[in-house]
């Protein structure tokens, strides 16, 4: 589903994931169809399935190594990401152990997000991990990463971190892309100095331009070319934007325990021409993926749809392929036949 970018500030191809359902917003009490979503999207054609990362919230997650690990299994082209690890909460010997397992089962199909969290103070105090020192440590762990995948011996001594390992194997060949997670200020200085690229949410495209030239600027003094920017989107598609923000409204009050005005502004809902619109605004901004979260329960038939609006937003017959499977292309170029020039 990756399409070529033509115009505009887009420096790579513009690429669709999907944040898999490796949580329950609705407190169902059922095991999250993680696999069969995970699987549905690699069919639809795209690009990257992404899951989130939690000891625990407001509602039941799945631990994110096991859920790409099974999305790996039934996969084959999807890259499979963090969005985001929540590297302080762990032993950094002991994640990159687990992103080495990773990538190996998954053919090297790995993207490591990762974060700073601390919307749940909760979990760091279970880890044993000061919330207050949760960025701190998480540069720390990211300098020793590298070489603990790259199956290097690492001896180091930090104000939050002692690291004393022998070579960890299967070692990497070569690292994954890392993007850092955040909005501000320290998460844009944190991806120039560790990163491949940015992931941040809950923004809007003019913020984004604004945060992507800071980017741009401190890259550059650093000598170092622009990290790519991955942005995550709450996103339902629905013929009724009055039922589409009703399901983000329960979706929003079971997950995060927001009410939907606070992030709505930051979400694409409605109508298919809305979503797109919307989803448009921010490849128009500069960002060059996008992880779609879609609300409410029935995961799979959002997958549906939200391939389609990602299709209108290619805008390129070529790009279809991956959807002669489903049928969907055809309908695709049907839709716009009948549109108006």
């Amino acid at each position: 589903m990756s399409a070529e970018a033509e115009t505009g500030p887009l420096a790579a191809p513009i690429r669709f994931g999907v944040l898999l359902p490796s949580f329950d917003p609705m407190h169902t009490g059922s095991t999250p169809a993680l696999v069969e979503a995970a699987r549905r999207a690699e069919e639809l054609g795209f690009d990257a399935a992404w899951v989130g990362d939690h000891l625990w919230g407001h509602a039941p997650w799945l631990e994110s190594t096991v859920a790409l690990g099974a999305a790996a299994a039934v996969t084959d082209r999807l890259t499979l990401g963090f969005s985001v690890m929540l590297l302080g909460l762990r032993s950094p010997v002991w994640a990159a152990k687990q992103i080495q397992s990773l990538s190996a089962l998954s053919g090297g199909r790995l993207v490591l997000g990762v974060g700073v969290g601390g919307e749940y103070p909760e979990e760091f105090e279970a880890a044993g991990v000061p919330v207050g020192k949760r960025g701190k440590r998480l540069d720390e762990a990211l300098t020793v990463l590298p070489d603990l995948l790259l199956g290097r011996r690492v001896d180091y001594e930090g104000s939050t971190l002692a690291v004393h390992a022998n070579p960890l194997a299967p070692a990497m060949a070569r690292l994954p892309p890392i993007l850092v997670g955040g909005r501000g200020e320290v998460a844009i200085r944190r991806t120039v100095r560790h990163g491949d690229g940015w992931l941040p949410m809950w923004l809007s495209p003019e913020v984004v331009i604004e945060r992507g030239e800071r980017l741009r600027e401190l890259a550059a003094d650093s000598g170092r070319a622009r990290p790519t920017i991955t942005l995550l989107i709450l996103v339902h598609v629905d013929d009724s934007l009055e039922r589409s923000r009703e399901v983000a409204a329960e979706h929003l009050a079971g997950q995060y325990k927001l009410p939907l005005h606070v992030v709505e502004r930051w979400a694409a809902l409605g109508p298919r021409e809305r979503v797109a619109e919307r989803l448009q605004a921010y490849l128009d901004a500069g960002v060059t993926e996008l992880i779609l979260m879609a609300l409410g329960g029935d995961q799979l038939a959002q997958y549906e749809r939200l391939a389609k609006v990602c299709a209108t937003l290619t805008a390129v017959p070529a790009n279809l392929g991956r959807f002669a499977g489903s049928g969907m292309a055809a309908e695709l170029l049907e839709d716009r036949a009948a549109e108006p020039n």
